[in-house]
């Protein structure tokens, strides 16, 4: 796996990528995002965010 820094290469504020996951994590997730009226990329926002405020 490369090591890139997202600073040098996004000009903007959002960038793309794709992964893969387990189904039933995937599936775990759309439920949840279904449940609490969000979407999966908001969700995944959120669980980055809080994930590396702790990580510190």
């Amino acid at each position: 796996m490369k090591n890139e820094s997202t600073a040098d290469q996004c000009s903007d504020p959002t960038k793309e990528f794709k992964i893969q996951i387990p189904c039933r994590l995937a599936k775990r997730a759309e439920a949840y995002a279904a449940a609490n009226n969000t979407t999966i990329t908001g969700m995944v926002i959120r669980s980055f965010g809080c994930f590396f405020k702790r990580a510190k």
